[in-house]
């Protein structure tokens, strides 16, 4: 599955590891529509349990957990996305579940979800100006 996902795309995906049915990727922001497309279709992911968010203070990061019953494998990606520019493209035309994840992400983080087919706060008001998972994010000062 690894020597595939390699084939298909030869740029823009690395391959961090592997363990017994667990395998951990990187992959650039501009390619996860169309690796993960690829990854539905060709390798029978058919389910995405997790997309979240993480701030690594100089960059924010975009995590998936995709599963493929069929091949007894869960792959997590994790995609890096500038603090500046904090959008990616939205997986939720793929996996419907998606929609959830994505929704908490721009809620608590403020990463958009481009062709997203309702990106709005989830938890939050809509007028809300912060986005309090965000390590800049002050209690009590917002």
């Amino acid at each position: 599955m690894v020597d595939v996902v390699r084939r298909a795309f030869p740029e823009g995906v690395t391959i961090g590891g592997v363990a017994p049915r667990r395998i951990f990727a990187r992959a650039d922001r501009a390619i996860i529509y169309k690796l993960c497309e690829f990854l539905k279709n060709q390798l029978r992911f058919e389910h995405v349990s997790c997309v979240t968010g993480v701030d690594r203070i100089d960059r924010f990061q975009v995590v998936y957990h995709l599963s493929s019953y069929e091949n007894r494998c869960v792959l997590e990606i994790t995609v890096d996305i500038p603090r500046d520019d904090p959008e990616i493209d939205s997986v939720s035309p793929l996996w419907g579940g998606a929609n959830w994840h994505e929704r908490e992400t721009y809620d608590m983080f403020g990463i958009r979800f481009k062709n997203h087919p309702r990106l709005e706060r989830i938890f939050l008001p809509e007028d809300t100006q912060f986005f309090p998972f965000r390590k800049d994010f002050k209690l009590g000062r917002q």
